[in-house]
């Protein structure tokens, strides 16, 4: 029996283990880095091991101070989570070897499926379908397109499309880069790549007696091969199919006796209704809890029993009753490809909610790391949350979680929320007609722009207008409270003007006994406050709840979330950057620098790649040029907006005098 569990991972998945772990009367033990000092999951734990440092290289990915951390907590157990360790077999082996209980599967299974080139092989054999590799000298433009892919590790860490050749060679070279910074393995393989495929992956549990199917789960919608969108049950599917991937999935578990949670991922071909093994996960899956919510089970719980040595016999699997939906809230900028964001979170309320970390009925449940006043740093992944939705049917569940994230109250740092409710909405969520390549073409501006539609941004601006200007009001001093804006006589409108990212908002408005907007036509103000305002535009009324945090402006309405800056009035020159500034993106480390001072380069040509949040980001030459400034090297740290080098354009503007 288990009795003290130490989690080897941070955030919410250490946070839902622990959960499970509370239940079932077991101690806990979290580890945690210099970084995660003051987040939840530390707090969540009965006892808590610093690991000195911030890097998961220094911290997390350190099994020997794990395994020491749970020695000195006096914990006889590890659970891995997911990510970092979660599927190393070496890791695994010395946690057996210092006579703690490992809730996973055996080190051998993980090594079997730890490479996806050998456990490609390993499933051919057995009977499951799998796609053929091919080398950078075997592959032919009748291959194409291609994928790259790590051999060690996933979400989408070390993965490259290739549609040409030409570009097979130097995208294995960037997909190794990765792999290695990502899972320290930057050993990468290459296969043919389905373009209309979905993603369908299978829920088992293997026991003594032969594997436990859970179902599948389509998480078909993704960016960047990583997954945006999960349910359960897959939708659109053949009965027969869905047989066919519940068998072919408990085959290959039996093959290799696999004992414990685990998902095996295949890639379903829409046009040939054929499915292609593509990997075995020996751990606990991010979107478990979809599965969880349908079949009213707890994964965690069965990790634990399992590793325990008790028998599952009496564990019986129904159909699946109801429909579950798991979107995974990110701290990125969707538009700015997919750009990770870090920062407080200054506000975060979701409505509807009606757990966290288990499934007890119909609602929401919420699977998050951090809450307000929480900071999203960038050693780690960007994930704020996961938010599930359980209804009885897919069209209740998509329609319960849009609406919540669309009143989501979630301040301080650009998320993809707005995002996430226009993909639940679409048609082609919808209709289930979704695949792995869908987003790769969408107009990010069309589905990342706010709910509330065009008014959204004009009259939250000029609610934020109003609020300032009443807050300034009642900031001055008693015998100075003349209404904000007053004029004897009324020459030109006073002008507020924010920044929503990168784009200037001017907003014109009238002051006096009353407000009026000097940009949209037929606006009533019916109540102005520091904090709310209220305005009829249209014959419709509507309340704009508007926080203010230093320059950082936040709206709220039935439109949705507007997101402002305020610009000051006066710009320190101090903080101008020369033209040709190329800035970093991102609070993050350089890990490759292409270019030198003096270096002639093209439009596009690669001169720094940078890493944050696991990522990595090349950092290219604006237009044709000559480098007349590079102060970076590789490995040095470096703050958003710093400037990393400038380019001097090879063409120059000069005007004739008359």
């Amino acid at each position: 029996m288990i009795t003290r569990l130490l989690v080897a991972n941070r955030g919410e998945i250490a946070r839902r283990v622990f959960r499970t772990c509370r239940e079932l009367g077991i101690d806990t033990v979290a580890v945690f880095s210099s970084a995660d000092e003051g987040m939840p999951f530390v707090r969540d734990a009965d006892q808590a091991v610093h690991l000195p440092g911030n890097t998961p290289a220094e911290t997390y990915l350190r099994g020997d101070l794990v395994i020491a951390a749970a020695l000195a907590a006096g914990a006889d157990a590890i659970h891995p989570g997911y990510g970092f360790l979660s599927e190393n077999a070496a890791f695994a082996r010395a946690v057996v070897d210092a006579g703690l209980t490992w809730v996973g599967p055996a080190p051998e299974s993980i090594e079997s499926m730890g490479s996806k080139i050998e456990s490609k092989k390993l499933m051919s054999s057995a009977g499951v379908p799998v796609l053929g590799s091919l080398t950078a000298d075997s592959a032919t433009e009748a291959d194409l397109p291609l994928l790259v892919k790590a051999s060690a590790g996933g979400g989408g860490r070390g993965m490259r499309i290739v549609r040409s050749l030409g570009e097979l060679a130097g995208e294995i070279d960037k997909a190794a880069s990765e792999a290695a910074s990502a899972f320290g393995d930057g050993t990468v393989f290459v296969e043919p790549y389905i373009q209309t495929g979905r993603h369908i992956e299978v829920q088992i549990v293997g026991t003594a007696d032969g594997a436990i199917v859970f179902g599948e789960r389509d998480c078909s919608v993704q960016r960047r091969h990583q997954k945006v969108i999960e349910e359960a049950p897959a939708p659109a599917l053949r009965d027969a199919t869905r047989k066919a991937l519940h068998d072919a999935a408990r085959l290959a578990a039996e093959a290799i006796d696999y004992r414990g949670a685990g998902t095996v991922e295949f890639l379903y071909d829409v046009a040939k209704d054929r499915f292609y093994f593509l990997e075995m996960n020996t751990r606990l899956q991010v979107e478990h809890p979809v599965t969880e919510a349908v079949y009213g089970v707890d994964l965690v719980a069965l990790q634990i029993a399992v590793a325990e040595g008790r028998s599952l016999a009496d564990v019986t699997v129904g159909e699946p009753q109801g429909h579950a939906i798991e979107v995974r809230l990110y701290a990125e900028d969707p538009a700015n490809g997919y750009q990770p964001q870090s920062g407080a979170i200054t506000r975060f309320e979701l409505p509807g909610v009606v757990s966290e970390f288990e499934t007890v009925r119909h609602g929401i449940r919420l699977d998050s790391g951090v809450g307000a006043g929480d900071e999203i740093g960038t050693f780690y992944d960007a994930m704020i949350a996961k938010v599930i939705a359980f209804a009885p049917t897919r069209e209740q569940a998509l329609r319960q979680l849009a609406g919540s994230l669309a009143k989501a109250e979630l301040h301080g740092l650009k998320t993809n929320r707005d995002l996430l409710v226009n993909l639940l909405r679409s048609s082609t969520v919808v209709d289930a007609t979704m695949d792995t390549t869908w987003l790769d073409g969408a107009d990010l501006a069309v589905l990342g722009a706010p709910v509330g539609g065009a008014d959204a941004i004009p009259l939250s601006g000029f609610s934020a207008a109003v609020a300032l200007a009443e807050r300034a009001r009642l900031d001055a001093p008693v015998q100075s409270r003349i209404p904000a804006g007053f004029r004897n006589v009324v020459s030109q409108p006073q002008v507020t003007t924010f920044l929503i990212g990168d784009d200037e908002l001017a907003v014109g408005w009238y002051g006096g006994r009353s407000f009026r907007s000097a940009d949209v036509d037929g606006v009533v103000v019916v109540a102005a406050g520091p904090d709310a305002v209220t305005l009829e535009h249209g014959g419709v009324r509507r309340t704009f709840a508007v926080s203010v945090v230093g320059d950082h402006v936040d709206v709220e309405s039935s439109l949705g979330h507007v997101a402002l800056t305020r610009k000051p009035r006066f710009v320190d020159p101090s903080t101008q950057v020369a033209a040709g500034s190329l800035l970093a993106p991102m609070p993050g480390s350089v890990v490759a620098v292409h270019a030198a001072v003096g270096d002639a380069v093209t439009e596009g040509q690669p001169l720094l790649v940078m890493e944050a949040m696991k990522m990595q980001h090349t950092i290219a030459a604006p237009y044709a040029g000559v480098v007349t400034e590079l102060d970076v090297t590789v490995g040095q740290q470096v703050e958003a907006g710093a400037v990393l080098a400038i380019v001097e354009s090879d063409s120059t503007d000069s005007e004739e005098e008359n």
